[in-house]
């Protein structure tokens, strides 16, 4: 456990990526097995420790000390280990901590009538770092900037071997993973369903407009850009599964696609949910993104659909390799064989020139799109984020003056500033122009800029709701945002997609704000 406390100490101090990289590489070459495999697990956020969780823990600390000072202490710290470690008294029965693996090991044979005792007992006998690494492990809420991603880049530095290689074992490995790192150090590679994994996905690079004189239009594919989420969909004889694109199994959420998947091979695409026969607001595929596990109402209110744009593997090959204009007509003929249900052809745009295509760009702000994709034709299917091939052209943000309503303190290294902040709008009510909230965002600003605004933040609280402070409504904000989508559980009747703060406006009185039908006007809502 001492080991693994001061990687998490280190990792949030560690000041850039290649820093974190390092010390990753340096943990999993030293830390045996399945210490390592444990804490790749919890970096990762494969670590299942169900009957441990945050009002547990809050529950232990409560019992000893001042409830009051707890939740004070919590409000001002604003991360629950962070105030359970520090705050937790000695109790004078320090020993050395047990190993990373043998801690897991004890917590995964708990009854639900032991764990409080035996957790408290734990944490009695640890310093407070040891302790907060063992709350972050308990928890899974590590937040020291390090992505499954990149844990898994500090693998393949161990085993120099290719990322993707790794990527498209994941998904068959359990925690400790001690297969995976005897492979990265010499043995076997594991044996995995490879129909059924995770093939690491091809992204895309902004398009800059300045860049499109040197493309060729004839070179370049084109389609729509959807407002949904990037999926893969793998299914074999053995098993279908639906991945994100940061390769997270999200099949419990949408059993009425897996039950569809009666073909094999594996496809990419957006998935998307249906109102009627039209496609629904992002928002709507929010709803369900959220559920574990959707209910029968939910599922048939908003059937979900996958519109497919790659064909990856037909079932019986590797389509990867091959350049995207073949791939292309293999997917058509595919589709058209096999005629999937729940699956949907994505079209391709016509070969006009770019000024076309930037007015069909813009003109899909209202059709559920996010502007287009540009692909060269030649470009075989490569994991990452290759130079010069694919590229995604969105339509030009939107942007509105809104006033700063409430704020609320953020994680990690902003745990001490007010970051995460929501704001609205005027609008008519019976009473006469009040704020209706029309969206939250926790960026767009520098650290000054943070600074300059927490400190205003904390010289205008007002009301407190939980851990949201009111403020007095005197600061606008210029807020960017793609779309504006309804949102019944908001008084104001919609949300925006995306908002992220593009300029303080110190110099606005808040009563110049933009109103409500303003907003709807110019995102199309009316």
């Amino acid at each position: 456990m001492k080991r693994f406390a001061d990687l998490l100490e280190a990792l949030v101090h560690a000041p850039s990526r290649t820093a974190k990289l390092r010390l990753l590489e340096g943990y999993f070459r030293a830390a045996p097995d399945p210490d390592r495999g444990w804490a790749l697990a919890a970096l990762a956020g494969t670590m299942d420790l169900p009957s441990i969780t945050p009002s547990l823990i809050r529950a232990l600390a409560e019992a000893r000390v001042d409830p009051v000072l707890f939740r004070l202490s919590h409000d001002f710290v604003g991360d629950l280990a962070e105030t359970a470690a520090l705050i937790w008294p000695d109790a004078g029965t320090r020993v050395d901590p047990p190993a990373l693996g043998a801690a897991v090991d004890r917590l995964r044979g708990l009854g639900r009538a032991d764990r409080g005792p035996v957790l408290a007992a734990m944490f009695d006998a640890m310093d407070p770092s040891t302790r907060f690494a063992l709350i972050k492990l308990c928890t899974g809420a590590l937040r020291v900037g390090v992505s499954g991603g990149l844990a898994r880049q500090a693998l393949a530095r161990i085993g120099g071997v290719d990322p993707a290689a790794i990527e498209e074992l994941w998904h068959g490995l359990t925690p400790p993973y001690v297969d995976l790192f005897a492979w990265l150090e010499g043995g076997a590679s594991p044996q995995v369903d490879a129909e059924l994994a995770f093939r690491p996905m091809m992204l895309a690079h902004p398009l800059l407009e300045a860049s499109i004189p040197a493309m060729p239009r004839a070179e370049y594919a084109a389609e729509v850009k959807w407002d949904g989420a990037r999926i893969e969909a793998a299914a074999s004889a053995s098993g279908r599964r639906l991945f994100s694109r940061t390769g997270d199994d999200i099949g419990a959420a949408f059993p009425d696609l897996l039950a569809a998947m009666d073909w094999h091979g594996c496809v990419d695409g957006e998935l998307l949910v249906m109102r009627g026969d039209a496609v629904a607001p992002f928002s709507d595929l929010q709803t369900r993104l959220n559920r574990k596990t959707p209910t029968r109402k939910l599922r048939a209110e908003l059937p979900a659909i996958i519109m497919v744009y790659d064909l990856l593997h037909d079932g019986v090959r590797d389509l990867r390799p091959l350049p995207w204009h073949a791939r292309r007509a293999a997917l058509e003929a595919w589709m058209a064989r096999v005629r999937p249900a729940r699956l949907r052809l994505s079209p391709l745009l016509a070969d006009d020139g770019w000024d076309a295509l930037a007015a069909r760009r813009e003109a899909a702000r209202g059709a559920e799109e996010e502007g287009v994709m540009i692909k060269r034709r030649d470009a075989p299917y490569l994991a990452g984020r290759p130079a010069g091939q694919w590229f995604k052209w969105k339509r030009a943000p939107l942007t509105a003056d809104c006033v700063l309503m409430y704020a609320q303190r953020g994680h990690g290294r902003r745990s001490s500033f007010y970051s995460d902040f929501t704001f609205g709008v005027w609008a008519d009510g019976p009473e006469g122009p009040y704020l209706a909230p029309v969206g939250k965002a926790y960026s767009g600003f520098t650290d000054a800029e943070l600074a300059k605004l927490d400190k205003w933040v904390r010289a205008h609280l007002t009301e407190r709701y939980g851990p949201v402070r009111g403020v007095v409504p005197d600061l606008v904000l210029e807020v960017a945002f793609d779309a504006l989508a309804p949102s019944p559980r908001r008084k104001s009747g919609v949300a925006m997609r995306f908002p992220r703060i593009a300029r303080i406006r110190w110099d606005k009185p808040a009563e110049e704000a933009d109103r409500l039908e303003t907003l709807r006007a110019m995102a199309g809502l009316g």
